[in-house]
């Protein structure tokens, strides 16, 4: 019997038609952003409903670019530390002080009522992270940051095709930075993307597109300027024909997550899950377990693959600090992500439910 995937791309004919056509064009790559790029950055647009939209090769290239944007050397952001590690690494690249906030044991995502206790006069933004694709406290976070004159810049990496308060993720705040990566609810080799909205966005727009590919602008043929430093961030021309293919059944591929997702909210005996709420992405699904490793060995045994999404940030040698987020640290010691994902059969969705339930109240 196979092992049931953690993660798993879905990928059809279409897909493999788009790459066949892009290498048979011998057009692979154009940092400028035109061809596929230029044709995924609008359709992404309308999608989410955005002012503009720059495609980059990483949700990591989309942090850094995105947090150039306003200048926080030598300032504090704030953001929580139960996330992948490129969200912190973007800010101490920008020069800037990761300040990290405990998170809510009901979503994990940043505790929103806790930040202001964190903001001083040294507080340049809150980054907020949609953990597994469900969106933080947009409202509050908002609110907070017009009070104390912060931007926002929001992590949306789980949070493709999610939504908040019936506006698409990458809609609210001025910079979303999203991810592509194969695992993502909207896969592509590798790719990421900035959604911007604000009434200066066409002007961010060319800031961040000079920016993600070396600072070159004002191209006419073989004659361009530079003005700034910038990185070689651009997306390539297969990705960006992957991802339109991508885009057109994101919805239908997320449904699908909230359908299992439900299922796992009903059925698996546990309190310690994560909720349903049909605004939710489903990038992945968490449940809460003691005796963790030994927990992961049995499902492991049962051929389910589980992972443990995240270690918390503060805990690495890198960002070790004497903050006291407890939270934080009893979710980063046991909890298990399980699969989610459209590949899924009603069998593979039976067994997990199943498999988990059978386990006794020593991991409970």
């Amino acid at each position: 019997m196979n092992k049931i995937k953690l993660f798993d791309p879905v990928i059809g004919i279409n897909e493999k038609r788009a790459i066949i056509k892009v290498l048979e064009s011998k057009f692979w790559a154009s940092g400028s952003g035109s061809g596929n790029v230029l044709k995924f950055e609008e359709k992404f647009r309308k999608y989410i409903g955005s002012d503009g939209c720059v495609a980059v090769n990483s949700g990591t290239a989309a942090l850094n670019l995105s947090l150039s944007l306003i200048d926080v050397k030598n300032c504090e952001v704030i953001l929580p530390s139960l996330s992948f590690v490129s969200t912190a690494n973007a800010i101490i690249l920008n020069g800037g002080k990761p300040v990290f906030v405990d998170i809510n044991p009901n979503t994990l995502n940043m505790d929103s009522e806790k930040i202001e206790n964190y903001i001083s006069k040294k507080t340049k933004a809150i980054l907020p992270v949609h953990f597994g694709g469900l969106s933080c406290d947009l409202s509050k976070i908002d609110s907070l940051a017009k009070k104390h004159n912060l931007k926002i810049i929001e992590d949306a990496a789980h949070a493709a095709g999610a939504s908040y308060k019936n506006k698409k993720i990458g809609s609210h705040s001025m910079a979303a930075c999203f991810s592509f990566h194969p695992i993502k609810n909207l896969a592509m080799p590798t790719g990421g993307l900035i959604s911007i909205n604000d009434k200066n966005h066409e002007k961010i727009r060319k800031f961040l597109s000079a920016r993600r590919w070396c600072g070159i602008t004002d191209r006419k043929n073989t004659v361009y300027d530079v003005k700034e430093i910038g990185n070689n961030y651009y997306m390539n021309e297969l990705s960006a024909a992957i991802g339109l293919t991508q885009l057109k059944k994101l919805d239908k591929l997320n449904s699908i997550r909230k359908k299992i997702a439900k299922r796992y909210h009903q059925e698996i005996k546990l309190n310690t899950k994560m909720q349903y709420d049909k605004n939710c992405s489903y990038h992945l699904y968490w449940i809460l377990v003691k005796n963790r490793n030994e927990f992961r060995k049995k499902l492991s045994r049962y051929k389910i693959e589980t992972g443990t999404h995240y270690k918390p940030v503060h805990t690495f040698s890198l960002y070790k600090s004497k903050a006291k987020l407890k939270i934080t640290e009893n979710v980063g010691k046991s909890i298990v992500t399980i699969p989610c994902h459209p590949n899924l059969k009603e069998c593979d969705i039976d067994k997990i439910i199943k498999s988990i339930n059978l386990l006794d109240s020593h991991f409970f």
